[in-house]
């Protein structure tokens, strides 16, 4: 599976070395600061995304998802899930972006 890495995203990287240096080293210091399995992970991640309704993070954390294993299925649960918290404008955004990835690869 190829990575899309925004362009905006890695402007951002060139212009400012250490701060994208910075960002990368957070995550994974946050991600092996506790007992949370890598999939369970980036799930939460994009359920956070799908929060804000950031179209980015969705794309981002399915294509993770997908490259660790987790199935189309449970990335469509964890989102529908939200369906509560978030409402249903939110989710189905979010589905269409997850379907952005999943239905064209």
């Amino acid at each position: 599976m190829e990575k899309e890495v925004p362009k905006h995203y890695q402007n951002i990287r060139i212009r400012y070395e250490e701060y994208g240096q910075a960002l990368s080293e957070l995550g994974k210091a946050i991600k092996k600061s506790g007992p949370i399995d890598e999939k369970t992970a980036h799930l939460i991640q994009l359920g956070g995304a799908a929060a804000i309704r950031s179209e980015g993070g969705v794309h981002s954390h399915t294509r993770r998802a997908l490259e660790l294993g987790v199935s189309p299925e449970e990335i469509y649960h964890s989102v529908l899930l939200l369906t509560s918290v978030i409402g249903f404008p939110n989710v189905a955004a979010a589905i269409s972006w997850i379907d952005d990835i999943v239905l064209t690869d």
